[in-house]
């Protein structure tokens, strides 16, 4: 698997996959991932493998925010899950924040979405929280953080 920052000619196939990965309500609208992947103060990557798209991942910082990192989302294609494509673009999205001075990394997870909660776990985050109705009327998220390393490469 190969992993590089997101280029604006990787939009439609980004696109595609959140297509794949999310259905309404809960994807994205185009406009909204325009904006996330155009972002000064953020970074994309991208999974590939044999040159097409696998999956990506985009976090976004606030240095005003205390040096806090977001995760927006992290989203591999069905067929090339369970390989450490999810891992491997978590800790880009990590290091990334790292080295612009983010000293938290959070995120939010759908509650019953016991697979990503795993996943976090199991990557050094903790829940600090709940929010309902976060993803729709009676559908709430945990809220997820981790400490970060500064500039760390």
């Amino acid at each position: 698997m190969l992993y590089r920052l997101y280029k604006p000619e990787d939009f439609a196939e980004l696109y595609a996959i959140e297509e794949v990965c999310f259905q309404p309500p809960l994807r994205f609208a185009r406009n909204f991932m325009l904006r996330l992947v155009g972002s000064a103060t953020g970074a994309t990557w991208i999974a590939e493998e044999d040159s097409r798209m696998a999956g990506f991942a985009i976090v976004e910082w606030e240095a005003e925010a205390g040096g806090t990192a977001y995760i927006e989302t992290i989203e591999v294609l069905p067929a090339m899950r369970g390989r450490g494509a999810g891992g491997e673009l978590l800790r880009r999205l990590e290091e990334s924040a790292s080295a612009s001075g983010m000293r938290e990394i959070w995120l939010h997870v759908d509650e019953s979405n016991s697979g990503a909660i795993r996943f976090y776990e199991a990557h050094g985050y903790w829940r600090q929280g709940r929010e309902d109705s976060y993803y729709g009327p009676r559908r709430a998220a945990l809220v997820y953080a981790k400490a970060l390393t500064v500039g760390r490469k």
